[in-house]
This record gives structure tokens, C-alpha cells and sequence, in this order.
């Protein structure tokens, strides 16, 4: 089996993700998928700290808890899908790349919620640690990166050859086919720094 990596970036109840492979001269792209991690029927569960802040203290914390168990079954879900897909096409993932905001720790929930941009802030940093429990969950590592370090990461890991990389992820589009927003390049070239390290 050939080796591939998983660059996930994270929107508010849904993200994509991207699995590749292959060498930095000729990336190839696994599989991709936009993944939903929320229950519509359920009340608060796209921003749920924004509907957290709305509620009493202790019924926060119980809407959280909620909000958190349906998200990362979903994700797990997702994640397996993804991994069944992959291994018929005789690849294995060998680690995933998330793409993480600010990387700032949060205060506990009271403050956050107290705090309508500590509130967005956590609804993003929610999402991320629910797909990165749903991977680890199957056995992939999951390393953070943060997105506006991404291309010093990339110069980090490929050298005078990042900027030739990223060009290639981009005119990956042709072969592939939309979607091939920022999201899935971003994913993808976070995905092939991971693939590159297990070479």
C-alpha cells in the first residue's frame, strides 16, 4: 500500500478534507470530501456556543456536551467513510494535517461565553477538536498547523520547491475537477507536508 496524508480545514458544523499522495513533482489527490458535523433537527448545534451564551450556566455546559457527542459521532462517521475509500484504492493514511486559527488557549466556558469574539473563537477551536478526536480515534496522528504559518511550513518542509508545490495543488483543479476552493488547496498542501515526513 502506498502512503497518504489527510489535510482537514474546519468551517462552523462542516470542513473538507483532503487526502493525498504521491511525490512533490506530481501530487495526487486520494480522495476529497466536504464533511458535515452537525444535526440540522437539533436545536443550536451549527454555532453552539452562540446558543450556549443564550442559556443558564449549567444548561450551557449540558448543550455543549450534547452538541459535542452528535458532532463527533458524525465525524467518525465521516472519518471511516473516508478511510474505507482510501484503502480500496490500496492507499493508507498515515497522519492528518488540521488547520488550526490562532492557536490561543481559551479561558473557561463562563468567560468565553461572556465574550462574543472568545465565542467564535471557540466554536472554531470545537470543530477542530472534534475531527481531531474522531481521527485519533482511528489511529491516525493528528499535527496542528496554523494556517497563516502554512507557507513557512511549506518552505520549512520542501525548500526552494514549496512555491513549485503550491502551484502544482492549484493546477490539480484540471485533472480533478471542481470543488478545488482555497479550502481543499490549503488542505492539500498541509496533507502533503505530513506525507512528505514518512517518506
Amino acid at each position: 500500500m502506498k502512503n497518504a496524508a489527510v489535510g482537514v480545514r474546519m468551517h462552523s458544523g462542516w470542513g473538507v478534507l483532503v487526502c493525498i499522495s504521491g511525490d512533490l513533482a506530481a501530487p495526487a489527490i486520494v480522495d476529497r470530501r466536504r464533511i458535515v458535523i452537525i444535526e440540522p433537527t437539533v436545536v443550536g448545534t451549527k454555532q453552539p456556543y452562540h446558543f450556549a451564551a443564550t442559556l443558564p450556566l449549567q444548561e450551557a455546559e449540558r448543550h455543549l456536551q450534547n452538541c459535542s457527542a452528535i458532532s463527533e459521532r458524525l465525524a467518525l462517521k465521516a472519518i471511516h467513510e473516508m478511510l474505507e475509500v482510501v484503502s480500496a484504492r490500496n492507499y493508507r493514511v498515515v497522519g492528518c494535517a488540521m488547520l488550526l486559527a490562532s492557536g490561543r488557549r481559551l479561558p473557561a466556558l463562563p468567560n468565553i461565553l461572556a465574550s462574543h469574539a472568545l465565542v467564535h473563537t471557540a466554536e472554531g477551536e470545537f470543530f477542530r477538536q472534534v475531527v481531531r478526536v474522531a481521527c485519533e480515534r482511528c489511529r491516525i496522528p493528528v499535527e496542528g498547523f496554523r494556517e497563516r504559518d502554512l507557507d513557512q511550513h511549506a518552505k520549512a518542509a520542501f525548500g526552494r520547491s514549496a512555491a513549485g508545490v503550491r502551484q502544482r495543488i492549484s493546477d490539480l483543479r484540471a485533472a480533478i475537477g471542481p470543488p478545488w476552493t482555497q479550502d481543499e488547496k490549503a488542505a492539500a498542501l498541509a496533507g502533503l507536508i505530513i506525507c512528505d515526513k514518512t517518506r
